[in-house]
């Protein structure tokens, strides 16, 4: 592979097949992968964001951790594939920092391993189940009190009955059985039959038509046409659309992330990401326990993204971007139509009919889109990133797919069709913001209402006031949020003003639900700290990238924001990050199967002083006939 066929003229471009190539030819080259050896992970290993802006050269490096199934051993390798070689590789410690995370290759034998077990194959003839009609999940294991566990590559699975092949295994859960697998000896430690339990019977096919009913004919279509075609221009990776201009990438553990983030020429955000998410459950019991899930670090769940089709995830007219990223063997995969891109109307913008004047104006909102969904075992993911014309953006979570199912009845979980249950649980995303308002000098302020009583200067007690408060230092800036006292928090540039003196600033708006719920002592709290504040703020450090840390998968905790705030720097004035909690908690319900429908969350960063006025008033009237002036 010459230089010339991977080279890329911006950094922050989007992999391209070549570059894959080229990183597994360096890494056979130099001995590192063998016949037993995997990629278990591959994602662009960006530059250090002062190069980017001072617009260093273009070295394209990608990180690679390496995985030998044979053995267990892993490597944390970067590689240039500009230079063709191999910049650094180091051999991981599992107990101290943890496990690459799972891949195809180990689910795919975990069936085989089950099935050659005899104390699971009794546990199943108790039931009187086939083998094989059971599909396997392997699912993480996290880190508790078993000491043969450490060091280890360990996962535990359920059973799920399929009674056919377009049966959806879900609705058939095999409880009251779970199994622990060493994914490298393709051995069980030991099988868990705590209680034999009726698998229920009642059916998961959403997509079959006598499930679905008849079909609700009285909707008419819905058809969104721009008929002087869109209003965005795409170069590569580089989007502008209205005052907007920005960087779109993607790699199989955050998924989609915007980088340099511009409106009318002034920066906003570097870089956007969500850089993990958790899904504790809720239910105590002897097989499920240990049920916390790390989408992101432990699964890479953007590896699974949807290729979307227009009218179906997408409507209106839609330019597409393929991703490319690479399977176990290190060869490219490309993943068609990952993001989606596109624009659409928003309701009203700004309005106003004055009595005085008789001026009646009116203008429409609209937002650019840019959109991926991932399936990750029972659920599907959507995340939607929302630009506006006033300079707000916006993150949308979508969750949506098939909640995790149970059979034994439990007061930690809702009976959501007969005799079938579903445990409590949170869904719980870091996103990873790092701020360049108008420069990388930046600072956090927390800003919330204050009662004041009544009295002197408040003689009726109508007053209220707005307290701001500077956080100085990263130990200052684990905050929740409080919705009774509309708490938000300001990214200021203290060396920059508007036409009033004050300094500009975006306010990150958070919706303030519940951060998690497991207790301080467990083990998910220490290997999810990260979820137990809405709010982070850390000086900005190249190598800080995932507020678990970089190995999730059995890790055994500490690692990522509880380590790096030790430090306790100094973020007032600094180039700071913000890593910001937020999620739901699920208590499903009936309606909620045999399909979900989508649940919301997320957030939004909306400018506060950072324009002089309404920075939308230039939007042009609406058009086409549909607006009498």
């Amino acid at each position: 592979m010459t230089l010339a066929e991977t080279r890329t003229d911006h950094p922050l471009e989007m992999t391209t097949a070549e570059e894959v190539d080229a990183v597994r030819e360096v890494l056979t080259g130099a001995g590192l992968l063998t016949e037993t050896v995997r990629f278990a992970f591959f994602a662009p290993e960006e530059p250090p964001k002062a190069d980017v802006l001072a617009g260093a050269s273009v070295d394209r490096r990608f990180r690679t951790v390496l995985l030998d199934l044979a053995t267990g051993r892993s490597w944390d390798t970067v590689v240039s594939a500009t230079a063709g070689e191999v910049v650094s590789s180091c051999e991981l410690d599992p107990p101290v920092d943890g496990q690459p995370p799972i891949i195809d290759s180990e689910f795919e034998v975990i069936e085989d391993i089950l099935n050659a077990e005899p104390a699971w194959l009794e546990a199943l003839g108790k039931r009187g189940i086939e083998p094989a009609s059971v599909r396997a999940v392997p699912l993480s294991a996290g880190v508790y009190d078993y000491p043969g566990e450490v060091g280890r590559r360990v996962v535990r699975a359920f059973g799920f009955r399929q009674d056919h092949e377009a049966d959806h295994p879900w609705a058939h859960p095999i409880d009251g059985l779970v199994a622990y697998v060493d994914l490298t000896a393709r051995t069980v430690d030991q099988v868990i039959d705590e209680a034999v339990v009726p698998v229920p019977s009642t059916s998961g096919n959403f997509d079959d038509p006598e499930v679905q009913g008849p079909p609700l004919d009285s909707l008419k279509p819905i058809s969104i046409t721009q008929p002087e075609g869109r209003s965005f221009t795409v170069e590569g990776n580089r989007v502008r659309w209205g005052k907007w201009d920005l960087r779109v990438g993607f790699n199989e553990r955050e998924g989609l992330t915007l980088h340099q983030i511009a409106f009318d020429g002034r920066p906003v955000v570097y870089r956007a990401s969500v850089a993990e998410m958790v899904v504790p459950y809720a239910d105590p019991s002897p097989v499920r326990f240990w049920q916390n899930y790390f989408d992101c670090g432990e699964y890479m769940f953007a590896r699974y993204a949807d290729s979307l089709q227009l009218g179906c995830d997408c409507l209106g007219d839609i330019h597409y971007l393929d991703a490319v990223i690479a399977d176990d063997f290190g060869r490219p995969k490309t993943i068609r139509n990952a993001i989606c891109m596109h624009e659409e109307d928003y309701g009203v913008l700004w309005k106003h009919s004055d009595i005085f004047t008789g001026s009646a104006e009116t203008r429409r909102q609209r937002r650019m889109v840019f959109s991926f969904f991932t399936p990750i075992g029972n659920y599907d993911y959507g995340f939607y990133w929302y630009l506006y014309l006033d300079g707000t953006i916006q993150l949308e979570v979508k969750a949506t797919g098939i909640v995790f199912t149970a059979a034994a009845p439990s007061e930690y979980g809702t009976e959501v069709a007969p005799g079938l249950m579903a445990p409590f649980h949170q869904h719980l995303f870091s996103a990873r913001l790092d701020m360049t308002v108008d420069g990388v000098r930046n600072a956090v302020e927390e800003v919330e209402a204050v009662r004041v009583p009544m009295g002197e200067g408040n003689p009726y007690g109508n007053a209220f006031a707005r307290r701001r408060t500077r956080l100085t230092r990263e130990s200052e800036a684990r905050r929740s949020a409080d919705g009774s006292v509309v708490r938000s928090w300001h990214v200021v540039n203290p060396d920059v003003t508007n036409a009033l003196g004050q300094p500009v600033g975006y306010a990150l708006i958070p919706e303030g639900k519940a951060t998690m719920l497991a207790d301080d002592a467990s083990s998910i709290h220490a290997r999810a700290t990260f979820a137990t504040h809405h709010l982070w703020v850390t000086r900005y450090d190249h190598a800080e990238r995932y507020p678990a840390g970089d190995f999730v998968n059995q890790n055994p905790g500490g690692a990522g924001l509880p380590a790096w705030v030790a430090a306790d720097r100094s973020i007032d004035g600094e180039d700071v990050v913000l890593w910001h909690t937020f999620g739901t908690t699920h208590f499903p319900r009936p309606e909620d199967w045999p399909v979900m429908p989508v649940d919301y969350t997320g957030f939004t960063l909306k400018p506060v002083g950072f324009f002089d006025r309404n920075p939308a008033l230039d939007v042009p009237k609406p058009t086409g006939g549909h607006c009498s002036s």
